[in-house]
């Protein structure tokens, strides 16, 4: 975790689950495998909290010292447990495998400390209680930590954690800068001063995060529901999900709910935009195909833009955005079409049309509808930017009917 190779994301996912159980994560601390910083990290933890959660070092190998080292600060010897020595075996054993001597490593448990049973790894966790204190070690691989979290620390949790809960709700908006979303929101949120409220910003979409302690569920229920209704009125279209769901979840569930099919070409997304909807389970119900037609040859091979058009408009531009969406959804059959065309940059941009220009066309039985668009950022920023674009397009399509959205200021 210390190096570039690795993403931290099981100290988000147990943040997350501790605040659902009613506990604040106060601190989150990374430390490398080495035995006296170990020792001075577990130290300080104890010396602060009532209870300690660590992932990783339960390994087989010299390095992997967490087990030894919370033994050495408990001043608890280190027992084998012939029961996880069986429980490793067996598990080699389901490999065809021998088990090495070094998982035996694996087995030594402080004194006093539960084993918790790893079906998906080789590295049990353990469970210490140290006076009021509380010690979870997990295995690191997120695989292995995650269910071990929720099916068996979760329920030692819950008997001794009080009534209060964090309960959090999280909506999310498009079309606006984070500023801008700040300024409209700001006075609505400020004025309940038993929330807390923090405001992110992604390319493409700002997230409202609205997070509340009490033991009384139904006040945090009507107070964010107070909440959501002012900032309806402040961000108006503007919210797309009211449950943390991305942009594309939304599309997709209401392309399902209306029975309606759709069909891509684009350009300088490069595909992201068909990415986005077929990365969720069942996206054959609407997503009947699509092309990456980069080249002006391919726009006209593959989605009938006449090469006229191009020559004189420009491959980016509104007219071949529209030429896009309406080739490819005639192509396909499809109920929308989609077509997307820019430049993301860093190079190809002019004066006319500089790096971040992108034209975006919907093509459906009522007409079709362009917006022309310029994005900040790099490459990756336009292409996402994009793509998030095109998706609201669709989904302001089905939430006015097919009508044109109410113009904005």
């Amino acid at each position: 975790m210390l190096t570039p190779d690795r993403l931290d994301t099981n100290s988000l996912f147990l943040t997350e689950e501790l605040n659902k159980l009613g506990i604040e994560v106060v601190r989150k601390t990374v430390v490398g495998d080495d035995r006296a910083l170990l020792l001075e990290a577990f130290r300080d933890a104890l010396n602060r909290v009532p209870l300690l959660i660590a992932s990783g070092g339960l390994g087989p190998t010299e390095d992997d010292l967490t087990r030894e080292t919370v033994a050495e600060l408990l001043g608890r010897k280190l027992v084998r447990n012939d029961a996880m020595v069986r429980a490793i075996e067996a598990r080699f054993r389901s490999f065809g495998r021998q088990m090495p001597e070094t998982n035996l490593r694996q087995a030594m448990v402080p004194e006093g400390g539960v084993p918790l049973d790893n079906p998906r790894g080789t590295a049990p966790g353990l469970w210490i209680e140290h006076g009021d204190k509380m010690i979870a070690l997990l295995p690191g691989p997120p695989r292995e930590l995650k269910p071990m979290f929720t099916e068996q620390v979760k329920l030692l949790l819950e008997r001794r954690v009080g009534g209060v809960r964090m309960h959090h709700r999280e909506l999310r908006v498009t079309g606006l800068g984070e500023s801008h979303v700040d300024s409209l929101a700001g006075p609505i949120y400020t004025r309940f001063q038993e929330v807390q409220t923090t405001v992110l910003a992604s390319p493409g979409e700002v997230q409202i995060h609205l997070r509340m302690w009490t033991e009384d569920a139904a006040h945090a229920t009507t107070t964010f529901s107070d909440i959501e209704r002012a900032l309806d009125i402040a961000l108006t279209d503007r919210i797309f999900s009211r449950d943390g769901s991305a942009l594309e979840v939304i599309v997709a569930n209401e392309l399902i709910r209306q029975k309606a099919t759709i069909a891509a070409a684009e350009s300088c997304t490069g595909g992201l935009f068909a990415e986005r909807l077929t990365t969720i389970a069942g996206s054959s119900a609407y997503f009947l195909g699509g092309v990456i037609c980069y080249s002006n040859e391919m726009k006209t091979a593959w989605t009938d833009v006449p090469p006229q058009m191009i020559a004189t408009k420009g491959a980016v531009s509104a007219e071949v955005a529209i030429a896009l969406a309406e080739g490819i959804r005639r192509r396909v059959g499809s109920t929308l079409g989609v077509g997307i065309t820019g430049i993301a940059g860093p190079g190809g941009g002019s004066e006319e049309k500089p790096v971040g220009t992108v034209h975006i066309a919907l093509a459906s039985a009522a007409g079709v509808r362009e917006r022309a668009l310029r994005y900040p950022g790099d490459r990756e920023m336009v292409r996402m930017q994009a793509s998030q674009s095109a998706l609201d397009m669709v989904r302001l399509h089905f939430l006015y009917n097919g009508q044109a959205p109410p113009a904005r200021g």
